[in-house]
């Protein structure tokens, strides 16, 4: 089964952004399933609950192809952001909740914005995801995920983007990734030579294929993954990581 670990849909957004094109895009990429979150550019403050709904109904109408994700944002108040969460893991059902310190403009690790609302994800059960990127170099830093990591060691923490295609912080993310076995890389909007060297430092049960899309085009992007790993890694490994670790870790 191949599984897309990193998309988009919004309510009510430009046509890339449906949950129609987003299934055209998937059957063109010969995708199974893709696990599913809000794009942060759609909504605004409060507006984030009928977007985080809105995963929801694409789930209901879709549960063999979309696995929904929540999304939080401690900046309309922490009491929102655990409401939210509250919301996503026990309503809707999801199976982890995203803290995107980029998009929303917060230090991950903040100790009165950000971790009270990472505690009331750990005490859901659920998984986290941490956008990690250049984009936002010192509030999405791997270092701040792994003081994370470090707080909450029974926490599943996915790296998305695996910070993208700065080299130092592909190292980082990859060296951070090792002294915390909970820890799992997304890599989208990264390079082929970050994920294979993620993958043999941390071995093929850690690295998940993610397109970004429709940022990116999931097409082109599994096509990437399998050119570039395809003879380098053996076909067992190469199932884990295009959607055999998330099988994995969400129990599908």
């Amino acid at each position: 089964m191949i599984i897309d670990a990193d998309t988009h849909v919004a309510k009510g957004a430009d046509d890339r952004f449906s949950i129609e094109s987003h299934l055209e895009t998937m059957e063109d990429a010969g995708v199974d399933r893709t696990l599913t979150w809000l794009s942060p550019h759609h909504y605004v403050g409060t507006g984030i609950e009928e977007h985080n709904r809105h995963i929801y109904e694409c789930t209901k109408r879709y549960p063999d192809r979309i696995i929904g994700f929540g999304w939080t944002d401690p900046n309309n108040g922490i009491e929102h952001a655990r409401a939210m969460v509250r919301a996503c893991s026990e309503e809707y059902g999801f199976c982890g909740i995203k803290m995107n310190g980029a998009q929303n403009d917060y230090y991950i690790d903040d100790p009165d914005l950000a971790l009270p609302v990472v505690e009331e994800i750990a005490k859901s059960g659920k998984a986290i995801a941490f956008h990690i990127g250049p984009d936002a170099y010192e509030k999405t830093h791997p270092f701040r995920a792994g003081r994370i990591a470090e707080m909450f060691p029974e926490m599943n923490i996915l790296m998305v983007h695996m910070g993208m295609t700065d080299q130092g912080m592909n190292r980082a993310v990859i060296e951070t990734a090792e002294r915390h076995p909970n820890m799992y890389l997304i890599g989208s909007a990264t390079t082929d030579e970050a994920v294979l060297s993620a993958i043999r430092r941390l071995g093929p049960e850690r690295v998940c294929f993610g397109s970004d899309s429709p940022f990116r085009r999931m097409k082109v992007i599994r096509a990437m993954y399998e050119a570039a790993l395809s003879d380098r890694i053996p076909a067992d490994a190469m199932a884990l990581v295009m959607g055999g670790n998330i099988e994995r870790l969400f129990d599908l």
